[in-house]
């Protein structure tokens, strides 16, 4: 009898003893995971933030030039940030202040037609639904730099149209109106999805209990959608608040010019190229995007992650 104890007592202290060493290793294993994760968020950090250090450091630096910059400049200064505020051929505020009421109205627009039409394209059911859903698709495979003519000469067209001129050249109204033309295709898909997901009993529901269409949309449907209107309008407000071209092409005059246009005015002349003032006009500018994205986070996260899920 022992004998016998004395092997069970082995065996159980041989499972202690490997027990305890898989304990070991989960936990080497668990912090060298860790560790990983940590270097990989570091490197990824810096890699990311590299390039702002050196447009910050451009910023600082009085030589306003990019030849034979350092990360840390001598001599720094704020002369350039100064500079932006107290230069009247540049306008920088009034450059902001246009991309900003640009990005905004283009965004609400597009969020309140993308609406519409997805309700529209979703609930009900009529001759030709399934051939528009296939042209704006259609549409949407050609870059849009392939209009750019189509689009001024149908800006110049509706500007000499009497009581239009402020849908024309050279007008901000007229690059909202292709910016929100522009961004109706996609986003009208992504959000037709999304209504597709939610379930139609709760409009029938509405409907049973005396609401019009419009109530059931207003009341129903919209509070359902929120996250997927936070995401479309967000994503919208800054591709159209970064874009250069249409804007480039459309705009002629300094005081209608957007952010990213004006600011190649600061590097655009055949003998000075002002590389300090752009950086602090590119770092000042960017100031929008990021509060943006401090505000709206989780409703930018949160509309991406359940229209994953709902897909």
């Amino acid at each position: 009898m022992t004998s016998i104890s004395e092997t069970g007592q082995t065996k159980a202290s041989r499972k202690e003893k490997i027990g305890l060493r898989l304990f070991r290793s989960a936990r080497q294993a668990a912090r060298f995971n860790l560790f990983l994760k940590l270097l990989i968020a570091i490197l990824a950090a810096l890699f990311a933030l590299y390039p702002v250090a050196w447009i910050f450091s451009a910023a600082l630096s009085p030589s306003n030039s990019l030849v034979n910059s350092r990360l840390i400049p001598v001599g720094a200064s704020a002369a350039n940030f100064v500079r932006l505020w107290s230069d009247p051929r540049h306008p920088f505020l009034l450059w902001m202040w246009n991309s900003i009421k640009v990005s905004s109205l283009t965004a609400i627009i597009t969020v309140s037609l993308c609406a519409l039409a997805a309700f529209s394209f979703s609930r009900f059911r009529y001759r030709g639904r399934r051939s528009g859903l296939l042209a704006i698709l259609l549409i949407q495979l050609f870059p849009n730099t392939l209009a750019i003519v189509a689009l001024f000469l149908l800006l110049q067209q509706i500007g000499k149209v009497p009581g239009f001129a402020w849908l024309g050249l050279n007008t901000l109204g007229g690059i909202i109106l292709i910016y929100s033309g522009g961004a109706l295709g996609f986003n009208t898909w992504l959000m037709k999805g999304f209504f597709d997901s939610i379930p139609k009993e709760l409009d029938e529901s509405a409907l049973i209990d005396g609401a019009s269409w419009a109530q059931a949309f207003v009341y129903v449907i919209l509070p359902l959608v929120r996250p997927i209107l936070a995401v479309i309008g967000i994503l919208t407000f800054i591709g159209t608040y970064s874009d250069f071209l249409v804007a480039r092409v459309m705009l002629k005059s300094a005081e209608n010019y957007t952010l990213a246009v004006g600011m190649t005015l600061f590097i655009r002349g055949q003998y000075t190229r002002e590389w300090g003032v752009f950086a602090a006009a590119a770092l000042l500018g960017a100031l929008p995007i990021v509060l943006i994205f401090l505000l709206l986070q989780k409703q930018l996260i949160g509309g991406l992650a359940t229209g994953a899920v709902k897909g």
